[in-house]
């Protein structure tokens, strides 16, 4: 419980800190740089923030680096294979790491195992790992990772030299490809189906979701169901692709440590609001609209992905479930559905079934986000601050305070900007009520977003 102290970084013969599965908090103390006979790093398993110290990329003598299932941020430098020359073993999963993975990979010939799953890594696969001879275990799954099909079939005839690679995960990403005599550009998912119940699970729900229909989905073009050339199954998913990425990449530019997207420009309001409108609208339609209602179970910046109008679509229905399925007992889905920390709702950790008002709360943390700027697991949000708190303290002389400074600088007529700050950071707080019933109902959040569109329209901003 705590925190690192500091003083650790003047033991300068320590060769082994393992710290795993505590409740340690905080960020990682930039001192740790300064033990450079280091040899094993195990800091995973806690509830470390912020970001890596570039000091702790330079210990030289570092085998074992491992901060999994944390909530780390930032992106990996990209002369790893230097700075870290006899590492073994690199695991930085269930994180929320960002940008490119180093090309510089490639030459870090000592590495066996490689695990950076359920983070937010995005760009082209573009390491080659055919080089890796040590190579025995790679787990990049559940990432924003994608390639152009020159780049996806180098990247598997690199890894046919891995002759001691034992096991592969890429599922659950972005490898883009072309699709029939259009040659049209898609996005294709491949599932793991070493998930309990997902391949019992996989055409029934794919039947169903590839036939619904709304403009803020991401539409699911196909399914794929066969056997690979090692006699593995193979199922994977065929989406329209997005080409302005996530709402995640949007919100939370790093311009120091994420160069890639230095040249995107920030949301002015305009567009929060247009977002937050048509992320409801796909709830809304969800939930009460399509052909057999939905809870989606995993709504975050991540899951909300751009067209090239820049018009916001729901993805990934990996955690979703059929409200008929929840209606019946032997069926009722209370255990294993987890979510993301921080936007999953208070009630599914107490063994409650799931139901609309769990993805209304999930909404209203994410509409919090995109007005304040700060993801729900920021350390400023620690010794039980939470975002729904922290927002509903602003109201309603502080909200311009709290907000993103990044869009308030053109915002023009500063009243009715601060008027339009206070409706939507309401919402979001009312969405995002400790108890299911006191939320209110998705259609309620699309009225009253629809007031503050015509409300900033008026203003002429």
């Amino acid at each position: 419980m705590g925190e690192i102290p500091p003083f650790i970084g003047n033991l300068s013969s320590l060769q082994l800190i393992s710290a795993v599965d505590n409740v340690l908090g905080g960020h990682i103390p930039d001192a740790l740089g300064q033990l450079q006979s280091l040899k094993y790093l195990g800091l995973g398993g806690n509830k470390l923030s912020g970001l890596v110290p570039p000091s702790l990329y330079n210990l030289s003598s570092i085998i074992v680096f491992s901060l999994a299932k944390n909530e780390i941020s930032g992106s990996l430098p990209s002369d790893l294979h230097l700075t870290l020359p006899c590492l073994q073993w690199f695991q930085i999963d269930r994180n929320q790491f960002t940008g490119s993975l180093p090309v510089s990979l490639s030459n870090a010939s000592e590495l066996e195992l490689f695990l950076i799953e359920e983070n937010n890594f995005t760009g082209k696969v573009s390491v080659t790992f055919g080089g890796l001879q040590c190579l025995e275990k790679l787990i990049v799954d559940r990432n924003n990772l994608g390639s152009g099909d020159a780049d996806e079939m180098y990247f598997f005839q690199s890894l046919a030299n891995c002759s001691n690679l034992q096991i592969l995960d890429i599922s659950a990403n972005q490898f883009k490809g072309i699709l029939g005599e259009d040659e049209s550009i898609v996005a294709v998912k491949v599932i793991n189906i070493q998930r309990q119940g997902a391949s019992k699970s996989f055409i029934s729900k794919c039947e169903v979701v590839k036939n619904i229909r709304h403009r803020n989905l991401v539409k699911i073009i196909t399914s794929c169901s066969s056997v690979d050339f090692h006699g593995n199954y193979f199922k994977a998913l065929v989406y329209e692709f997005m080409p302005n990425g996530s709402l995640e990449n949007w919100l939370h530019v790093d311009l120091e440590t994420n160069t890639r997207q230095v040249d995107i420009q920030n949301l002015n309001l305009a567009q929060r609001i247009s977002i937050a409108i048509d992320v409801v609208c796909a709830l809304d339609y969800l939930h009460h609209r399509c052909p057999m209602p939905i809870v989606h179970c995993d709504l975050k910046p991540s899951n909300i992905l751009f067209d090239c109008d820049m018009i916001a679509h729901i993805g990934d229905f990996g955690l979703a479930k059929f409200l008929l399925e929840l209606s019946n007992p032997k069926q009722s889905d209370s255990i294993g559905i987890r979510g993301t920390i921080g936007y999953t709702p208070p009630e599914y950790g107490v063994r409650c079934n799931l139901s609309t008002k769990g993805d209304v709360y999930s909404y209203g943390i994410l509409l919090l986000e995109m007005i304040i700027g700060k993801r729900p697991t920021n350390r400023v949000f620690e010794g039980g601050l939470i975002l729904h708190n922290y927002a509903s303290m602003a109201l309603p002389n502080r909200v311009i305070e709290i907000s993103d400074p990044k869009f308030l600088n053109n915002c023009g007529d500063t009243d009715r900007t601060e008027g339009c700050l206070i409706s939507m950071v309401k919402i979001g707080v009312s969405c995002s009520m400790e108890l299911p019933q006191g939320r209110w109902d998705i259609i309620k959040a699309l009225s009253e977003l629809y007031l503050v569109r015509d409300n900033l329209n008026g203003a002429r901003i």
